[in-house]
């Protein structure tokens, strides 16, 4: 079954939050975002491959009986193994993000992606262009990084030939226990799960999480000798983050995009003077385009492989801190104003 971490969900940092993608690559449209604050989930529907947690930038999607972290060190220490099939390790290829598969391709050098099962899955139609689409993005950073790891697609069609022995009646019944009944249970349902930010929860928005995979590509990066060049490449290729600039003229000041940032990649300081970014904890989950009232804040069309081996804060804009001359209180502005963002409002 898949569960929806609702402090994690970018939707629940902003009402202005566009984010959709688990939606759109939900297979059996099990996940409902629409005009809702947060994705509704049909779980009679849900068929649990993994593809929305894959999509999902903060990783607030998880499924109950499939640990990615826990698969992804697992198949690390597997000796002479490099190969993935849904019918072996995986519920489904597309729940690896391009982040796994790039670390999974460093550290093991070469890992196969069975796709002899595509053709005749249900789930194909959404799923394996996905997986396409993954496979894609991870060789082509892999060849920018100048990296000899490679990931390889290949229709082994695996199949399972361990033979399920025989159990009576009594193994049967032995063998469920009441926490799996229950869930098979609330499968059955037609129940639509909304989700909502407890108040004991809402402390937890404002803190900044840096999502695993994340921490595990930074890891894997670390055993990558450094390229002879750092080659720029087209941004829009590049799926789990970005490199930004901040319009000056267009900037309100009003510091909405680094307070809702939940990695923490857009900053200030103590006296909200500028405006830092670090391209390595971003995972262009485009909030902060989302608030930005006066689109100052855009992407760039290319990214800099440097910082993949050395990333740098960088500073977006700067600000003059003054008084306001109606509330006395200190604030920030790129401009003449004498009253604060709130006393002109």
């Amino acid at each position: 079954m898949i569960k929806l971490n609702a402090t994690k969900c970018i939707r629940s940092l902003s009402r202005e939050s566009e984010c959709s993608l688990c939606e759109v690559i939900c297979p059996t449209n099990a996940i409902i975002v629409g005009n809702n604050p947060l994705p509704i989930i049909d779980i009679s529907a849900c068929v649990a491959c993994g593809a929305c947690d894959a999509v999902c930038p903060n990783e607030a999607l998880s499924l109950d009986d499939f640990n990615l972290v826990n698969f992804f060190f697992d198949f690390v220490e597997e000796k002479n193994a490099g190969f993935i099939s849904c019918r072996k390790n995986v519920p489904c290829i597309a729940a690896l993000s391009v982040e796994y598969l790039i670390s999974m391709a460093i550290l093991k050098e070469r890992v196969v992606l069975d796709m002899g099962h595509c053709k005749s899955c249900e789930i194909a139609p959404k799923c394996y262009p996905q997986i396409i689409k993954n496979y894609e993005e991870a060789s082509y950073l892999l060849e920018a990084m100048e990296s000899e790891a490679e990931i390889k697609l290949q229709n082994v069609c695996y199949e399972d030939k361990r033979v399920a022995k025989e159990s009576s009646r009594k193994d049967f019944f032995r063998s469920i226990s009441l926490t799996e009944f229950e869930k098979e249970v609330k499968k059955a349902t037609n129940e639509l799960i909304e989700h909502c930010v407890k108040k004991e929860d809402i402390s937890l928005l404002k803190q900044k999480y840096i999502p695993e995979k994340r921490k595990i590509f930074f890891t894997a990066i670390k055993k990558v000798p450094k390229p002879s060049q750092y080659h720029v490449v087209d941004a829009t290729e590049i799926t789990f983050t970005s490199q930004k600039i901040i319009d000056e003229e267009s900037c309100t000041a009003c510091q909405n995009c680094y307070r809702v940032c939940p990695t923490g990649a857009l900053t200030s300081d103590m006296k909200n003077s500028k405006i830092d970014f670090d391209p390595f904890l971003c995972i262009k989950c485009n909030l902060c385009h989302d608030v930005c009232e006066s689109n100052a804040i855009t992407l760039l069309t290319s990214y800099n492989i440097k910082e993949f081996f050395k990333p740098t804060v960088q500073n977006l804009i700067s600000f003059n801190v003054r008084r306001c001359d109606k509330c006395n209180m200190f604030f920030s502005t790129n401009s003449n104003d004498k009253l604060c963002y709130i006393c002109k409002v």
